[in-house]
């Protein structure tokens, strides 16, 4: 038998219920935006959207008629599309014929839809105003959730949008709540099984009905929170906590948080005979009707609730030490502002002896993150937010003019309020500015600035709580945080051991780059970036830049040892990548002629030399040119007088 397709099953979810409705002779009542059915008056329709307030269930059309017209899956879809499933028609009855008698009464295998997820918005301020405000769940909280990308707002409607995954992380669930109607239901294709959920290192696993009561929880908990487990069944239905056993078998204790209901009592009864017997069991019932009441209402965290034994058979409480399996941990890949200089989700270190450049390389930094503006060897981005905090230089006459000499987005370079308190290292600000703002670089100028009062960057032991801190933010945000320094003045000493402070402000940081002057080098103004730590990547070669009254020029690779840099030595000037390919197009185009616009760039790119890079030089090269076509195919060659 054939099935729906994905296709037809979309389809049939799109339909405009009320039109629907009133071509089967249904009254409707408009109310408002939305439409009331008078068979059902505690039932709403928008579009393909419905919902019933009296049960708290919603959802599109395809689950319309199977509520309320008592439809199966393939009734359903059919009856909205006017379509046998996706088959030859003539094909589908010969078989039908054919089955006869073997297959007699069997139904049309239910079609797996394939789960829609609402398109996001640009921005997320209603659903957080929604959940900090009205709802009052913690900001830090919302905040995390929005980073993991596992709450977001819808476009259309502004609606929260909470995700629920598979242990892949593969999206499996979305589950909807309004901001500003009283709506509820699931996004269409949901699988129930895999609710919004937190993942924890532990063996404790709390089960909620809903996600706002789980983060009404986790609002009041605390920290340390992580470790545990949480999820959100969705309803009272037992699949989600059933899935999540299967998936996750260190699980040994249980806390049934669902609401202090009837529903949600006899709930926590009937998952408590489902769950074995070899895990303890315990129902956290809250005072109020759920934990979202409780929250609002102001109760104290240790009066919320009731701990009711729901096993006879306990597993002895005790408190583990946290452990976590290698196999547990997800393995990532670093990701890169800079490759290989300039790591995301890690701190990087910029040093070097004051007015030697360190600040016009931030500045470029700046423009390539907010602008896309040039920076040597790396790939084309999407402009993002950024944060320069600054203590040495003046913002107004000083930051900005250099800021508009390097091209960058003003819009998008921002720096965190310090006139009614400083920033360092420790301040919880920094975090929260980062996640509220989207940003993905911080440039701090300089370290010691931001040490916070009273610490000695020399002394290992009050450095380390410091950079471990930062580090921490980064990895959590996935935000490159590039701190300044100062080189000290111990001349005659490895390059290791320049680093102004304890030696452990160079273990901590991933990547360490030099910033000087060619001292010795007279004809022209050259600044070399070498990188001294990589602890990521390969180390590449230097780059240059000049210096002039138009602001930063990049001058491309440069060819100097790190002794030779410090010393004010000169070096010699590297072939840049668009030099080399330029070159190299000359080179092929005089040997063949001729060569289809596809094969050249496939020899470019056996040279190292990127798409992007072959159409710069290229485009250099126009003068020198000619563009045809050969079967089809667009063909490159030389002018004759070239």
């Amino acid at each position: 038998m054939s099935r729906y397709t994905e296709e037809q099953i979309a389809r049939a979810n799109e339909t405009d219920l009320v039109s629907f409705l009133r071509a089967r002779g249904e009254k409707l009542k408009k109310s408002g935006k939305e439409y009331r059915w008078m068979k059902h008056d505690s039932l709403t329709v928008d579009h393909n959207e419905w919902y019933r307030f009296s049960g708290s269930k919603g959802g599109h059309p395809i689950d319309f008629l199977m509520e309320f017209y008592n439809m199966s899956f393939p009734e359903a879809v059919k009856t909205l599309i006017n379509e046998l499933p996706g088959e030859d028609k003539q094909e589908v009855k010969k078989n039908e014929q054919e089955d006869a008698g073997s297959h007699e009464g069997c139904p049309i295998p239910l079609e797996k839809a394939k789960l829609q997820l609402p398109k996001a918005y640009e921005n997320n301020d209603r659903v957080r105003e929604y959940l900090t405000k009205e709802r009052k769940i913690s900001e830090k909280i919302i905040d995390q959730m929005l980073a993991e990308g596992k709450i977001y707002e819808d476009a259309v409607k502004h609606n929260v949008i909470f995700i629920g995954c598979d242990p892949k992380g593969t999206v499996r669930y979305a589950g909807i709540r309004g901001t500003k109607e009283k709506y509820r239901g699931d996004a269409p294709g949901s699988e129930k099984a895999y609710g919004f959920s937190h993942t924890g290192t532990d063996d404790t696993l709390f089960v909620f009905e809903a996600p706002i009561d789980l983060l009404s929880f986790l609002s009041v908990t605390g920290d340390g929170w992580e470790t545990h487990h949480y999820i959100s069944l969705g309803g009272v239905s037992e699949k989600a906590l059933m899935q999540y056993l299967a998936d996750h078998k260190n699980i040994r204790k249980i806390y049934l948080c669902l609401d202090n209901d009837t529903a949600g009592n006899a709930a926590c009864e009937k998952l408590a005979e489902k769950i074995p017997d070899d895990k303890m069991v315990m129902r956290l019932r809250p005072v109020k009707k759920d934990w979202n009441e409780c929250l609002t209402a102001g109760i104290d965290r240790k009066d919320m609730a009731e701990k009711i034994p729901l096993k006879k058979k306990q597993v002895q409480e005790e408190n583990p030490i946290p452990v976590i399996k290698m196999s547990d941990v997800e393995e990532k890949v670093v990701q890169w502002l800079w490759y290989p200089f300039i790591p995301f989700g890690k701190v990087t270190l910029i040093q070097g002896n004051p007015g030697k450049g360190k600040t016009w390389l931030a500045m470029a930094l700046c423009a390539y993150c907010t602008a896309g503006r040039e920076l040597p060897n790396a790939l084309p981005i999407k402009p993002f937010n950024v944060f320069y905090q600054t203590a040495e230089d003046g913002v107004g006459d000083t930051i900005k003019p250099r800021l508009a000499k390097c091209g960058a987005d003003m819009t998008r370079v921002r720096f965190i309020n310090e006139e009614e308190k400083q920033l360092s290292m420790t301040d919880e600000r920094i975090e929260k500015a980062i996640r509220q703002n989207d940003v993905r670089l911080m440039i701090m100028d300089p370290i010691q600035t931001y040490l916070g009062a009273n610490v000695d960057m020399n002394r290992a032991n009050e450095i380390r709580p410091l950079f471990r801190n930062l580090s921490n933010i980064a990895e959590r945000t996935g935000c490159a945080i590039v701190l300044i320094g100062h080189l000290n003045k111990a001349s005659g000493v490895q390059s290791d051991y320049r680093t102004l402070g304890s030696v452990d402000i160079a273990a901590a940081v991933r990547s360490i780059l030099f910033v000087e002057k060619v001292e010795k080098e007279k004809s022209q103004d050259i600044r070399v970036v070498y990188q001294q730590k990589d602890s990521l990547a390969k180390k590449e070669n230097p780059v240059a830049f000049s210096l002039s009254d138009e602001g930063l020029i990049w001058m491309g690779e440069y060819d100097i040892s790190i002794d030779d840099l410090l010393a004010g030595n000169t070096g010699t000037k590297k072939e840049t990548k668009l030099e080399k390919a330029k070159k190299l197009i000359l080179e092929l185009l005089g040997k063949r002629k001729m060569m289809c616009l596809e094969e050249l760039e496939a020899e470019l790119q056996a040279y190292e030399i990127s798409a992007r890079t072959g159409r710069d030089a290229r485009k250099d090269l126009e003068d020198q040119l000619n563009y045809g076509w050969y079967q089809s195919r667009k063909t490159i060659s030389l002018k004759k007088d070239s």
